[in-house]
């Protein structure tokens, strides 16, 4: 088998596995039928099959920035690890709330992510890898985008509850959702952390850049974007504390920020990459 088969095989692998567990999840938990509404919990051998496509997936991450030395990324990869630890991060939380409503969102979206670096292999290698004021940066802005990831896919499913409640509409696939004030809470702290991250982010990027990469910070679209962004959430942080925002207008500045911070990396890295053709 050639090399670059071997190297795609985690990627297709689990995006088969993810796309056909998210199939799963619908027709067991969202599909109506003239049974009478049953929630039913997590199987062990869901968790398991979960756990096994989160594996594929986090080796073939690893092999891509990793396997030929040194560092490499590129946005496909980018949105594949953000996925993954959203997933990662709804799998440990079924361990303690209920999230198999969850799992026909959020799966099929993780099946798209997991697909893309076999879509778009193309890496480019990345200079200081080595620093650690890089790593620190890398790693927090890589964990408070998956963070804010989930926050966003968490708004989206919030509204999707809201919109069935307002429509006084007891359908199975909202009977297996968690409580809407579950939900919220776990929202508002998944953005607390996320948004810390991001301030670290943004912070060492701004402190390291000089001996990193030779030059003061500059103030591109991306670094606009990505400050616009800590503003957007840091708003509503503020207004939540302040004035107990929540609800549409929490979801709709979650979604919000989250736009604006997608765009900061995710977007330039598209434009170069694949519109561009520049790596």
């Amino acid at each position: 088998m050639p090399d670059i088969l071997l190297h795609l095989l985690p990627h297709i692998v689990s995006s088969v596995l993810y796309a056909a567990l998210g199939f799963h999840f619908w027709r067991t938990r969202w599909r109506e039928t003239d049974k009478p509404l049953v929630t039913l919990p997590m199987q062990t051998w869901e968790r398991a099959a979960i756990l096994v496509a989160l594996l594929l997936q986090g080796a073939g991450i690893y092999a891509g920035l990793f396997g030929a030395g040194g560092m490499r990324f590129s946005f496909s990869f980018a949105l594949s690890l953000m996925l993954w630890l959203a997933v990662l991060i709804y799998w440990l939380e079924s361990f303690r709330a209920r999230m198999d409503g969850l799992q026909p969102m959020v799966l099929p979206l993780a099946a798209l992510s997991a697909a893309l670096p076999a879509i778009y292999p193309q890496l480019r290698v990345v200079a200081h890898a080595d620093a650690w004021g890089f790593k620190l940066h890398f790693l927090t802005a890589m964990l408070a985008y998956s963070l804010f990831t989930l926050s966003a896919l968490h708004a989206v499913f919030m509204g999707f509850a809201e919109r069935k409640l307002h429509q006084r509409a007891l359908t199975k696939s909202l009977s297996s959702l968690p409580p809407i004030l579950t939900m919220e809470a776990l929202l508002f702290r998944i953005i607390v952390v996320a948004f810390v991250l991001l301030t670290v982010a943004l912070g060492s990027g701004v402190l390291f850049s000089e001996s990193l990469f030779g030059k003061a910070v500059m103030i591109d679209h991306k670094t606009l974007f990505a400050f616009a962004s800590w503003g957007i959430f840091a708003a509503l942080l503020v207004g939540r504390h302040a004035y107990g925002w929540r609800g549409r207008i929490a979801l709709r500045w979650t979604l919000a920020g989250f736009t604006v911070l997608l765009l900061a990396y995710i977007g330039s890295r598209f434009v170069a990459e694949v519109l561009i053709g520049r790596t």
